[in-house]
């Protein structure tokens, strides 16, 4: 069985190291990534953590636009940036330029999957980079389009971003306090979900094409993927018309389920079960007051009560430091942990245990750092193989693979079209 080993998770790893000796799934899936910011980019991260060539296409001078996202700043690197590009190689393209939509139409006849985030139908089609233009070049392709509504519906066209997308497909609508006003998630959850949607449907489509022969069209929207966010909120309100309620950490049917304030800092209790209640009762040695209360012998009652149950369970637990409550509560297997500061948990020991932290040489910065993925395959690990590229790092390197001489990358360069 192919593993990972602990060295591999603490030390740097070296471009193409473990390469020869894992099998790289995609290793024969070529990318042609035209994307942008995050959604397009997490996607095609995600298809070169699976072994994926993904080459990067980008503006000459300028490239993505989230290589200017900042502060932090790592040196002349965006952190931002470095979040979402690693197994990738740039190659810079000025697409006003017809020779660079030649050269890109080259790449795509020998290509597997094209991404774009472009939402408007009539730029594509002046650069000849839309579906139907890339379809009669290579009628294999997978063409993937992220934007924030899709092709179709009344607000096809219209542009899309993460902020929007959370807005309207109602999450903000109900997160946090009653006394809030409506509240985003601090993270591009849209965009992430997205692309990670986005990879999931490439994986179908290439099985598809392994059946027929051919490839399709992918059609992403950045609101439909946050919508699916809304789940059970969903089938409530779709099923039972029930509407959901700004409940903040609170859990609508389950007491207790939420966050509490220890002696020094807060920390999340699950009593999901009568058995974990009586077994909880105990660690808060109330026995004989909690326990002893008919009004809180069932979820129901517990639910009733739920403002008086919650304030003395509260006043326990402000007696002891979080990390004692913890330690007594997961003895009786009662899930329960701490609210950690994003540093805390990205230098968790189960974080590194997972090998959720990835280290990869850079010519600039040294070691670029960035947070794994999450798939843990047992017989197809994922590989790290390439640091977030530089803006046009391969690009001399990928024209020379489609036979250009260095007069001709010389010429290109020189009439910025490289």
């Amino acid at each position: 069985m192919a593993t990972r080993s602990d060295e591999f998770y603490s030390s740097p790893l070296k471009t193409n190291e473990f390469v020869t000796t894992m099998n790289n799934v995609l290793s024969d899936i070529r990318v042609l990534d035209l994307t942008q910011a995050m959604a397009g980019p997490i996607c095609g991260m995600l298809l070169g953590d699976f072994g994926a060539d993904v080459i990067k296409i980008e503006r000459p001078g300028s490239g993505d636009q989230s290589r200017g996202w900042g502060p932090p700043f790592v040196q002349s690197e965006s952190a931002y940036f470095l979040s979402a590009n690693r197994n990738k190689r740039s190659l810079t393209l000025n697409l006003d330029k017809p020779e660079a939509i030649e050269i890109l139409h080259e790449l795509a006849r020998g290509a597997d999957v094209f991404m774009v985030n472009q939402p408007s139908l009539a730029s594509l089609q002046k650069r000849k980079h839309d579906y139907e233009s890339l379809r009669a070049i290579n009628p294999r392709l997978i063409y993937v389009s992220i934007t924030g509504y899709g092709f179709t519906g009344p607000k096809a066209g219209l542009a899309g971003y993460d902020l929007v997308a959370q807005g309207e497909a109602g999450l903000m609508s109900f997160t946090g306090n009653e006394e809030w006003e409506p509240m985003r998630y601090p993270i591009p959850i849209a965009d992430i979900t997205t692309g990670v949607y986005s990879a999931l449907g490439v994986l179908v489509a290439l099985r598809a094409r392994e059946q027929n022969g051919a490839g399709q069209f992918l059609d992403m929207a950045l609101f439909d993927s946050q919508l699916t966010w809304l789940n059970h909120i969903g089938s409530n309100y779709l099923n039972a018309n029930a509407a959901p309620q700004k409940i903040g950490n609170t859990h609508a049917s389950i007491v207790p389920y939420q966050v509490f304030r220890a002696q020094d800092k807060y920390i999340i209790i699950a009593v999901g079960s009568e058995a974990l209640w009586k077994k909880f009762v105990r660690v808060l040695n109330a026995e004989e007051t909690l326990g002893a209360d008919e009004r809180f012998q069932s979820n129901r009652g517990r639910n009733q009560q739920r403002a008086e149950l919650v304030a003395k369970i509260q006043s326990i637990l402000e007696t002891q430091p979080a990390a004692e409550w913890i330690e007594k509560l997961r003895a009786e297997e009662i899930p329960c942990g701490p609210i950690n500061s994003a540093a805390e948990a990205l230098t968790d020991a189960q974080t590194r245990a997972r090998g959720m932290i990835v280290e990869i040489e850079h010519p600039l910065i040294g070691i670029a750092k960035s947070v794994g993925n999450p798939i843990h395959l047992s017989e197809t690990p994922i590989t790290y193989r390439q640091h977030p590229p530089l803006l046009g790092e391969q690009t001399d390197e990928i024209l020379r693979e489609l036979g250009k001489s260095e007069d001709e990358i010389g010429d290109w360069r020189l009439n910025g079209i490289l």
